[in-house]
């Protein structure tokens, strides 16, 4: 096992005692004692529409039989065109144009390059700062992690993009802990943007803000009520950009099918990832109004390549097969639909922890619930990760970011497993000390 460097993980202590899985079906994985593991994490966030989806596999196995790959510049297939039509189809209205990436991490920095790019190819050369919030998480690339506002992502890396700021957290415990749904308080968190950033900067240096609609690695932070309409508003006063990064809260997370929609505020660029392929196939998409990308188009010559950005499998044939099937199991099993029938349910049982030892916060909204311990003293995040252990030995399988332990499972969840869930959850808390 020694040959592997294991990414975000406790190498050694993994090496120690290595939690293999071997098969997944359905809402569960199959570790390599035989186990069924209840996944109530939807693998990395991005498993929306179960494991081994009959219609995903078949189409994946069709492509790879029909054209393995195919380069992505200055040549083209017909499922990458398929596609980005039907993703362009199910997006928030007004954001008609996709560009692919690989992942999260891909789409972030693409999306940050494009709207720098697009003040540029406009005249407007001089925007070239970046504004990111505390605590957010934006992949893992330079740029996202320049962005970013999760401390343990940056601290090893100090060479980030210089030209950033970030505004403040919105998690407020004092007002908002044991919140269900969106906290009541903190919209005017969002003035920061203009008091203290514009200020600052100058406004016309900014050429874009970065956030989550609900930040979600750094343990579920929901938005307050208002906060992310008034961000939209001072954007738009100062002709600034706004991306949401739904790389998370997009296809249904949030019982609606995106963040965008489920708080009814448009941003300029999207980015998606995760449950876009159903973690299947490694995929990620930027998603953009069409002024942004007509822009690129009226500013460069003949044959000139208009944005000079891409990667190798971009729109990868397997992934795009992999994508459709995938967009086309939402539609048919509405999905979306479910999350959302299903989320007083899984709220109901998520905040039934409210009282439990070391429980400071519990937080939710559609299909995923954050629910934040009581750090032990000089070893912050120990006792999320035994619960995080815990849980596993008992068949369950949960995500933690330090002393929060996040839940976000397949949105085909049934009653009963989200009962399992939660008691399993309630039952590794008690056993923790």
């Amino acid at each position: 096992m020694q040959a592997y460097w294991m990414p975000f993980t406790a190498n050694r202590q993994f090496k120690s005692a290595p939690r293999m899985l071997v098969s997944a079906d359905g809402m569960y994985y199959k570790d390599d004692a035989g186990r069924d593991i209840l996944d109530g994490s939807a693998g990395l966030w991005c498993v929306n529409a179960g494991h081994n989806r009959k219609p995903i596999v078949e189409a994946i196995q069709r492509q790879a039989a029909t054209l393995d790959y195919a380069p992505p510049f200055q040549l083209g297939h017909p499922l990458a065109f398929e596609a980005a039509e039907q993703l362009a189809a199910m997006a928030p209205k007004g954001l008609g144009k996709v560009f692919f990436v690989n992942s999260g991490s891909e789409a972030a920095d693409t999306a940050l390059k494009m709207a720098i790019a697009y003040h540029r190819v406009r005249g407007d050369a001089a925007r070239v700062k970046l504004v990111g919030r505390e605590r957010g998480y934006h992949g893992v690339n330079f740029g996202g992690i320049s962005v970013g506002g999760i401390a343990g992502n940056r601290k090893l890396f100090p060479v980030t993009l210089t030209a950033t700021d970030h505004l403040k957290s919105t998690h407020d415990l004092a007002r908002n802990a044991f919140s269900r749904g969106e906290p009541e308080f903190g919209a005017e968190l969002a003035d920061e943007l203009e008091a203290r950033i514009t200020t600052l900067h100058d406004p016309s240096t900014i050429a874009a803000v970065i956030v989550e609609p609900m930040a979600g690695s750094t343990g579920v932070l929901i938005p307050p009520k208002g906060y992310l309409k008034r961000l939209r508003e001072i954007c738009d006063k100062y002709g600034i950009l706004l991306i949401f990064d739904e790389v998370i809260t997009g296809f249904g997370r949030l019982g609606a099918d995106w963040a965008a929609n489920r708080f009814d505020v448009l941003p300029d660029i999207l980015t998606c990832a995760k449950g876009l392929s159903n973690g299947v196939v490694p995929m990620g998409a930027v998603l953009v109004k069409p002024e942004i990308h007509d822009a690129f188009m009226a500013a460069a010559g003949e044959r000139m390549i208009e944005f000079p950005h891409g990667y190798t499998y971009s729109a990868h044939p397997l992934a795009c097969a992999a994508a459709i099937a995938t967009l086309n199991l939402y539609r048919d099993e509405d999905l979306f639909g479910r999350a959302a029938a299903f989320a007083s349910r899984f709220e109901e049982k998520a905040h039934a922890l409210r009282g439990e030892r070391h429980v400071k916060d519990i937080r939710n909204l559609g299909l995923v619930a954050g629910i934040e311990l009581d750090s032990r003293p000089g070893a912050a995040g120990q006792r999320g990760f035994d619960v995080f252990l815990k849980c596993w030995e008992k068949g369950v399988l949960v995500r933690f970011t330090g002393d929060i332990i996040a839940c976000s499972p397949p949105l085909i969840i049934e009653e009963q497993e989200i009962d399992r869930l939660f008691a399993v959850i309630g039952e590794a808390i008690r056993e923790t000390e």
